[in-house]
């Protein structure tokens, strides 16, 4: 049993079975948040596998920008109160157009592994705002890399976890404020 397990709310919201009593919501645990591209793409939405404008291009994975490139990334953040509960933002970072391709290159053992690289963080994390810089380690095997953050409220939360009620806080941040459906049966 676990901290959180006191709270009724984390009882409830991992509770599949049950049913919110207002309006009929389930929830059944942590869910992530993620981000589909750069906040700074123009181009709107990619629907196929690749979206291409001019030379600027989308994947699931690699933009390119102009002359700015990012990857995709994850950033977590362990639940305090919690053995094994994490919180992940699938995000963009932004690299150097050097790191960028010495990654590809390490990536498909065409060139050395990179161990890790400079980023930026592109895409407004709820409660956490602005841009923050960090260290991108690579994933072993099909995992994203993870941003690991240098400073400031998120590299906190990535060190020593974040609270159930900041979860709550980065959810309703989101536009998706599921605390009123967790206050009672």
């Amino acid at each position: 049993m676990s901290l959180l397990d006191l709270d009724a709310r984390w009882r409830r919201f991992n509770d599949p079975l049950r049913a919110c009593p207002c309006c009929g919501k389930h929830f059944s645990g942590v869910f992530d948040i993620g981000f589909e591209e750069p906040d700074d793409w123009p181009h709107g939405p990619r629907s196929e596998e690749m979206l291409k404008v001019g030379d600027d291009k989308l994947s699931s994975e690699l933009c390119r920008l102009n002359n700015r490139r990012f990857l995709r990334c994850v950033i977590l953040l362990p639940l305090r109160g919690s053995d094994t509960e994490v919180f992940f933002f699938g995000l963009w970072a932004e690299v150097s157009p050097t790191d960028f391709y010495a990654y590809l290159d390490g990536s498909t053992e065409d060139g050395a592994p990179v161990t890790s690289i400079p980023a930026t963080v592109a895409n407004d994390l709820p409660h956490f705002g602005d841009a923050a810089h960090g260290t991108l380690v690579p994933g072993t095997g099909l995992e994203r890399p993870r941003l690991i953050i240098a400073e400031g409220p998120l590299a906190e939360g990535q060190k020593n976890g974040i609270s159930f009620d900041e979860l709550l806080d980065i959810y309703a941040a989101s536009g998706k404020d599921i605390r009123p459906h967790l206050t009672r049966d």
